[in-house]
């Protein structure tokens, strides 16, 4: 690759960088202009207000790619963490008798999970023995 063509080619990230700014910015600044002052007496945003708004959420919220402090995990390594668990949890199983897999099941299906769940898998065994 020359000299040329590298020159060219970051000339066109910087021009094409510098308008998702613009646009963002005026897209943010008549969100803003549209909503907020109608809905809750708000102030009306200039547009460099709102390139400051952009820049202010980016640095509290991590937005548009990645994020700070985040872990990014893609789709293999996440099925071979995964994978990983289940091979664990198979050998621990492995070296319990029946009785003591039937009880860790229970006991993983009474903590683990949403409270939904934990009160779906809860309610069979209550509706088992009817009241007299």
């Amino acid at each position: 690759m020359n000299t040329n063509s590298r020159l060219l080619r970051g000339l066109k990230i910087a021009f094409f960088g510098a308008l998702f700014v613009v646009v963002a910015g005026f897209v943010t600044m008549s969100l803003w202009n549209w909503l907020v002052p109608e809905l809750f007496h708000g102030p009306v945003l200039s547009f460099w207000q709102a390139l400051g708004l952009l820049a202010l959420s980016r640095l509290l919220l991590g937005g548009f790619r990645g994020g700070t402090g985040r872990h990014r995990w893609g789709r293999a390594k996440w099925n071979q963490h995964q994978a990983e668990w289940k091979q664990k949890m198979e050998s621990r199983l492995a070296g319990m008798t029946p009785e003591e897999q039937e009880k860790f099941r229970e006991k993983m299906r009474a903590s683990c999970g949403p409270a939904w769940m934990r009160r779906a898998a809860e309610t069979p065994t209550a509706s088992a023995h009817p009241a007299d």
